[in-house]
This record gives structure tokens, sequence and C-alpha cells, in this order.
């Protein structure tokens, strides 16, 4: 059976907010790590990187408003904020496309200690079939819908080359799944109800050049440097 992520935005809460809440959890992690048991909007807010007014509205929005001098209780914010992205659960996550970054992501161990189990690695390349790689057993493409079906898998990871991934986008939205992350460079089309994120790490790389050339000449590149430097 396929358990459906529980999705914020019935309960009203922006996109924009689910998208910070968890930089809100790994700061507050970090400070309970550090025994920290209270803290402030203000440094809250400079531990994850947001404003403060922007981290209360947030966390309004979870009827979570502090305590006047005196601010948030960490571990249940820790809960809050963890019960509201579902990760008081356990979630199965298949991961198709085992190469390097298939094989990267599957020895990751943030994955469980955040509620994500791998229960599937899978891959057409005969080659890569009956590896096994962080405890489990990779096994061919040609399962996919049998693994989502028999663990219960609720979130599949795409990590296959762009010319494979639309297909096996379509084949885990039939087997019933409606959250895909996606590693594949290319663009999904998926109907109303399914959730896609993807990440691309040469868009990051991209932006990241654009922020290091205005560092270096003070500006973007204009028409005549253009033409200075094709000539």
């Amino acid at each position: 059976m396929i358990r459906r992520i529980p999705q914020a935005r019935e309960r009203g809460i922006p996109d924009a907010t689910v998208a910070r809440l968890p930089l809100y959890l790994r700061a507050l992690n970090g400070l309970a790590e550090r025994g920290t048991a209270t803290v402030s909007s203000e440094d809250l807010a400079l531990a994850a990187g947001v404003n403060s007014a922007k981290l209360r509205k947030d966390l309004s929005h979870l009827g979570s408003y502090g305590t006047r001098g005196v601010g948030y209780d960490v571990q249940y914010l820790i809960y809050q904020i963890s019960r509201e992205l579902g990760l008081t659960q356990d979630w199965a996550v298949a991961i198709v496309g085992v190469g390097n970054l298939g094989r990267a992501l599957a020895n990751y161990g943030g994955f469980v200690s955040r509620g994500f189990r791998v229960a599937g690695l899978l891959d057409a390349d005969p080659a890569v079939v009956g590896d096994h790689i962080a405890g489990l057993t990779v096994e061919h493409s040609d399962g996919l819908e049998a693994v989502i079906r028999k663990r219960g898998v609720s979130i599949v990871v795409i990590a296959t080359p762009a010319t494979a991934a639309q297909q096996v986008c379509d084949r885990v939205i039939a087997a019933g799944v409606t959250s895909i992350l996606n590693f594949a460079p290319v663009v999904l089309t998926v109907p109303d109800g399914v959730d896609v994120r993807k990440v691309d790490l040469s868009i990051e790389l991209q932006i990241l050049a654009f922020h290091e050339q205005r560092k270096v000449t003070g500006g973007p590149m204009m028409a005549e440097d253009w033409a200075g430097e094709a000539g």
C-alpha cells in the first residue's frame, strides 16, 4: 500500500513557507545537539538565514508563536515542524538509476535520520543489476511497479539519463506514486496532483558563475565586451 505524503497546502500553508521549514528544522537540530533548550526568533532566523519577521510568520502557520521573553522551545518546535513535513513517519523511497549519482544517494546516511528509508534500487543496465549498495541489491527496472507496490514506496528518486526520465516518471505515476525527486536534466511532464522537485546541479553552478562574474567584472558583460572577445 502506498502511503500519501501530507500536503501542507491543504492546511493553507504557502509553498514558500513549506520550502523554508527544512531550513528551520536543520537549524533547530543543530541547536538541540548543542544542548540549547529555547531560542529567540532572531537567533533562529540568523541560524536559518532568513529575517525574523518572515520566520515568525512562517511558524504562525504551524500554530507556534513562541513565548514572549523566552522564545521557542527547541524540542517542541522540532516536533511541530517534523510533524508538518511528515517526518514523524517512515517513508519508503526507491531510487531509479544507479550510476555515480544514484550510488551516492543510496549511501547518503542522512535519509534514515530524517524519516526516509531507501526501499529499492533499480537500473536498466544488466551490468549494474545485482550489485550490492548500502545493504540493498540493485534490481532491474523492469520490476519497478512491483517494487513500488510490494514495498509501499511513496517517493521515487529519478537519477537516470535525461532520455529515460520521462518514461520512468510515467511508469511510477501509473503505479500510484505522486511524489518525485528528479535529478535528470530534463523537465518532466506530470498530471495535476503529482509533485515533482527538480535538482539540477548544472543550473546551480551557472547561477554561481553569474554571481562570480559580477564580483570579478563589477557588472554584467555588455555588448561591447562581447564584441571585443569575439574579435
